[in-house]
């Protein structure tokens, strides 16, 4: 491995780092940041009232707005008073100087403990000396029966 691979790595390690750390604290800019300006976020594989997909750092910054404010007229998106978002087992695959992929796995922590867990399938693309999402696939693969993030997604529409 060359030392531009390695630093590729933790550049693209950084971005996932910052990702879960602004979304868990609902920092927009924070957030958006990561993304490429075309960006796609969607889930995939969870069931209908679960599935989302946005386009473009607009659409996912409406998005992640309304987790602070719902737009279907929820009180509150999910009943968590807070969600720490672990990183896991990374895989990142460098498809050239500007482009690479990811498998993430992931858990994310609640007032109950382990709430749901996933992977991210994310494809990114170098801008400059940063490494941005340009394609986030979110899958959720367990959810506790108690989550308090049951509804979550739907509320967030």
């Amino acid at each position: 491995m060359t030392l531009d691979e390695m630093l590729a790595r933790e550049a693209i390690r950084q971005t996932m780092a910052a990702y879960t750390m602004a979304g868990d604290r609902l920092r927009d800019a924070d957030f958006l940041a990561v993304f490429t300006e075309d960006a796609v976020i969607e889930t995939e594989g969870v069931p209908d009232s679960d599935l989302f997909r946005y386009e473009g750092r607009d659409a996912i910054g409406a998005w992640i707005g309304r987790w602070r404010s719902p737009a279907s007229g929820a009180d509150r998106v999910h009943k968590a008073s807070f969600i720490r978002h672990h990183l896991a087992t990374c895989h990142i695959e460098l498809e050239g100087p500007d482009a690479a992929r990811a498998r993430t796995y992931w858990v994310a922590w609640t007032d109950i403990g382990a709430d749901h867990a996933g992977h991210y399938l994310d494809a990114f693309r170098r801008e400059g000396d940063r490494w941005l999402i340009r394609h986030r696939r979110i899958r959720r693969d367990w959810q506790a029966g108690n989550s308090l993030y049951r509804a979550a997604v739907s509320n967030a529409r």
